[in-house]
C-alpha cells in the first residue's frame, strides 16, 4: 500500500521550497535593485523581465503532465531546481553585462529570466503534485503553511544575507554571491529530496494509478482536466482570487505615503507589519485545521470562504481608511489584511492540494499545473492592474483619496467573487472519505 508523507517528508520538502524561494529572490529583488539604482536603467526593464518569468509559467501544466506520465516527481524537481540554479547565475552575468552592452545585456537577461520560469514551474508544480499525492487530508492545511513559510524564509534570509555580502557592490561581486546561492540551495535541494519519493512509492502495480491508466497525448490530458467542471471552476477562482491578492502589493506603499504622510521608512514597514499579519494568519489556520479536522474549525472550504471574504473586507476598510485619513487605524487595518490574505492562501493551496485528485485518475500534475499556471498569470497581471487602475482612477478623478478608495473597492469586490465561486466549489462525499483516510491515490 502507498505511503503518505509524515512531517519530516513535509519539512524536506519545504526545505526545497526554502531553495528556489533564495534563488527567485535574486531574480525578482536583488537584480532589480542594481538595474535600477546602481545602472540607473528605468524600471520598465526588470518590470518586463519579471513579467518574463511570470509567463514562462504558462508551460506548468505541460510540465505537471510530464510528472504524471512518469509517475515520479522528484526528477522534475531535481531538474527543475538545476535550470533555475542555471538560470539565477545567468541573470546575474547579463545583469553586470547590461554595463557594457544595453542590446546584449538584455537578450542575456530574457533568456535567463524565460529560463528561471520554466525551473519555477516544473520544479514547484511537481513539489506541489508530490504533497498533494502523498499528504493526508487532516495535515494538508499546516503542509502547505510550512511549505509556504519556508519559501517566505528563503526570501527573507537571501535577500537580509546577500544584501551584506554584496556591500561595497561591485559586478564580480554579485556574480559570486549568486553563485554561492545557487551552489548552497542545489545542495539543500539534493540532500532533501535524495530517497524521499521511494519511501512513498506505491509498492505494487496495483496500487499505483501511473500503471493502471493509459498513456495519452498531453493535449488530450490536458481537455480531460479542462472539461471537469470543478477542474476549471477552482482554476477560475484560483485566476481571480490570486489577481486581487497581488493588485494590491505595488499600490499600498504609494497609497500609505500619499494619503498618510508616511515616510519611506513608515511605509517600507508597514510592508512588514502586513507579512506579520500574513504569517498570523497562515499559521492559525494551519493550527486549527490540524486541531479540529474533523469539525467545521477544519474545512479548508470554509477557511477559503472566509479568508477571501475578510479580505475584501479589509480592502473596502482601505477604501474607507482613504475618506477618513489621517485619523484611521492604518496600520491595524494592514495587518488584518495580511490576516486574511494568508488565511485565504493557505486554504487555497491546501484545497488545491486536496482537488488535484479529484476526476480522471493520474491527472494529478495536469491540474496543479493548470491552476500553477493560472495563479503565475493572475500574478504577472495582477502587479500591472493594480497600478493601471490607481493611475486610471487619478486621471479620471479629481482627489488622489478617492482614487485609491476606488481601487481599493474595487479589489475587494474580486476577493467577494472569489468568495462565491469558493463556496460552489464542492467535495464528493466518497472523495472525502478517500482524502480523510489518506486513500485517495491509492
Amino acid at each position: 500500500m502507498a505511503r503518505n508523507l509524515g512531517w519530516l517528508g513535509i519539512i524536506r520538502l519545504g526545505l526545497v521550497q526554502t531553495s528556489l524561494g533564495a534563488m527567485v529572490v535574486l531574480a525578482t529583488s536583488t537584480f532589480n535593485r542594481v538595474m535600477v539604482v546602481e545602472l540607473a536603467l528605468p524600471a520598465m526593464l526588470p518590470g518586463l523581465l519579471v513579467a518574463v518569468h511570470y509567463v514562462t509559467q504558462i508551460f506548468r501544466p505541460r510540465m505537471g503532465y510530464g510528472s504524471d506520465v512518469g509517475g515520479r516527481s522528484t526528477p522534475w524537481i531535481v531538474g527543475g531546481m538545476c535550470v533555475l540554479g542555471l538560470a539565477t547565475l545567468g541573470a546575474a552575468i547579463a545583469t553586470t553585462q547590461l554595463a557594457n552592452s544595453l542590446v546584449l545585456g538584455t537578450i542575456m537577461a530574457i533568456i535567463a529570466y524565460f529560463a528561471i520560469g520554466l525551473g519555477v514551474g516544473a520544479a514547484g508544480t511537481s513539489l506541489l503534485v508530490l504533497l498533494a499525492k502523498r499528504v493526508v487530508a487532516g495535515r494538508r492545511a499546516a503542509a502547505a503553511s510550512v511549505v509556504w513559510l519556508m519559501m517566505i524564509a528563503g526570501f527573507a534570509v537571501t535577500a537580509t544575507l546577500a544584501g551584506k555580502f554584496l556591500d561595497p557592490y561591485t559586478p564580480m561581486r554579485l556574480v559570486e554571491v549568486s553563485g554561492s546561492v545557487v551552489a548552497i540551495a542545489l545542495c539543500v535541494t539534493f540532500a532533501a529530496v535524495w530517497g524521499l519519493e521511494q519511501r512513498v512509492l506505491p509498492t505494487t502495480a496495483e496500487e499505483d494509478p501511473v500503471a493502471q491508466t493509459p498513456k495519452i497525448p498531453f493535449r488530450v490530458a490536458l481537455a480531460e482536466v479542462w472539461s471537469e467542471p470543478e477542474a476549471r471552476r477552482f482554476t477560475i477562482f484560483v485566476f481571480i482570487s490570486m489577481l486581487a491578492y497581488s493588485a494590491q502589493d505595488l499600490i499600498l506603499e504609494p497609497f500609505a505615503g500619499v494619503v498618510f504622510d508616511y515616510t519611506v521608512g513608515q511605509s517600507t514597514s508597514l510592508s512588514g507589519i502586513q507579512h506579520q499579519g500574513v504569517f498570523v494568519g497562515m499559521l492559525g489556520v494551519a493550527v486549527l485545521c490540524s486541531l479540529f479536522k474533523n469539525s467545521w474549525l477544519g474545512s479548508l472550504k470554509m477557511w477559503t470562504v472566509t479568508g477571501c471574504l475578510a479580505s475584501a473586507a479589509a480592502l473596502w476598510a482601505l477604501s474607507l481608511a482613504s475618506l477618513m485619513s489621517p485619523d484611521w487605524p492604518l496600520r491595524l487595518t494592514v495587518f488584518l489584511l495580511g490576516a486574511a490574505n494568508g488565511a485565504f492562501a493557505v486554504a487555497a493551496i491546501g484545497s488545491m492540494m486536496a482537488n488535484a485528485g479529484r476526476g480522471t485518475a493520474a491527472r494529478e500534475g495536469v491540474r496543479m499545473g493548470l491552476w500553477g499556471a493560472a495563479q503565475a498569470f493572475a500574478f504577472g497581471l495582477g502587479g500591472f492592474a493594480g497600478t493601471a487602475a490607481s493611475d486610471l482612477a487619478h486621471a479620471l478623478l479629481a482627489s488622489p483619496v478617492q482614487a485609491y478608495a476606488v481601487v481599493f473597492g474595487l479589489e475587494g469586490g474580486l476577493f467577494l467573487l472569489s468568495a462565491v465561486i469558493a463556496g460552489q466549489l464542492t467535495v464528493s462525499n466518497q472523495q472525502r472519505r478517500r482524502l480523510e483516510t489518506g486513500t485517495a491515490f491509492t
